[in-house]
């Protein structure tokens, strides 16, 4: 599926203005339009819109411009072509029927017809990246999501490894509260930036790119009093620290992406920065583990 990523280079309040322009002008077209840092901590950021099925690198840049109007020309535009690798698309056609975990259900747009008249519906269909509800890691944080958000409210969460950004589309629908989510990957955050504005929490999902905790906005948002990480066990406890360094005096923290041969690995490294262990959901041999911070 080729696709034309046009970016933006700005400072950051210019930054900003432009993607709220390009959200609103193709918003009806879905084209997912991101914003990062150009360099972690610095001042320059670029703004990204992926275009579908453009007829050339120049008609899209054309689109872009066009969209921008007389804000055309307030900053440099360079296009790169994108082969929308189909193994993240292959991996994902297994959404064949809606999915359900706790309230929520998820499904694909041929599948609106079956949503139910109670819970929380979320509409992801299959893309280049990877949490449609199917896997059994996506299914576990739902399920321990579905129960958290029904016994307290959080004011900062945070998704690390957002990939489609079901997870943070979860907790913006039930609890309306402002979501960071973040991806290493360009192309994931886009669409998931495109996913939570299809869901209608467009304005509360913010995603962003970023390796791991290493970005300004984690920094100036912090701390957080709910973090998910449905990633794998090693960088699971690799991020411990950081994120353990992040977290309010009373936070809940969502870890998934682990086989249950490796509880023990991934429980011990947060447990070294003071978590305890809360409950886990287990699915076809697969984990997420809920662990608390010390103040109740």
């Amino acid at each position: 599926m080729p696709a034309v990523q046009v970016r933006l280079v700005a400072e950051g309040p210019e930054a900003e203005r432009l993607e709220r322009l390009l959200g609103a002008a193709f918003e009806d077209e879905g084209y997912p339009v991101t914003r990062e840092e150009t360099v972690p901590y610095s001042e320059i950021w670029s703004v990204d819109t992926l275009v579908f099925d453009a007829d050339s690198e120049e008609a899209a840049a054309e689109l872009v411009r066009d969209a921008l109007g007389t804000d055309a020309f307030c900053a440099p535009l360079t296009t790169t072509v994108l082969d929308l690798d189909a193994n993240w698309i292959a991996m994902s056609e297994e959404i064949r029927h809606p999915v359900a975990a706790g309230r929520f259900f998820v499904h694909g747009s041929h599948d609106r017809h079956r949503r139910p008249p109670a819970g929380v519906a979320i509409e992801i269909d299959a893309a280049m990246a990877f949490g449609t509800g199917h896997h059994a890691t996506t299914w576990c944080c739902l399920t321990a999501l579905d129960r958290l958000l029904k016994a307290r409210r959080f004011e900062r969460p945070l998704d690390l490894g957002t990939g489609t950004a079901v997870l943070a589309i979860a907790v913006a629908r039930v609890q309306h509260v402002p979501v960071i989510a973040t991806d290493i990957d360009p192309v994931a955050v886009a669409i998931a930036a495109h996913n939570a504005r299809l869901n209608g929490v467009g304005a509360e999902v913010r995603c962003i790119v970023a390796d791991g905790m290493k970005a300004r906005l984690l920094d100036e948002e912090a701390p957080f009093d709910l973090v998910i990480a449905n990633i794998l066990a090693r960088p699971l406890t690799k991020l411990a620290f950081p994120v353990a360094s992040r977290l309010a005096r009373r936070s809940v923290v969502v870890l998934s992406g682990l086989r249950t041969v490796e509880r023990q690995l991934v429980l011990a490294a947060w447990r070294a920065q003071g978590l305890r262990f809360a409950f886990e959901i287990e699915r076809d041999g697969w984990l997420a583990l809920v662990l608390e911070t010390g103040d109740r």
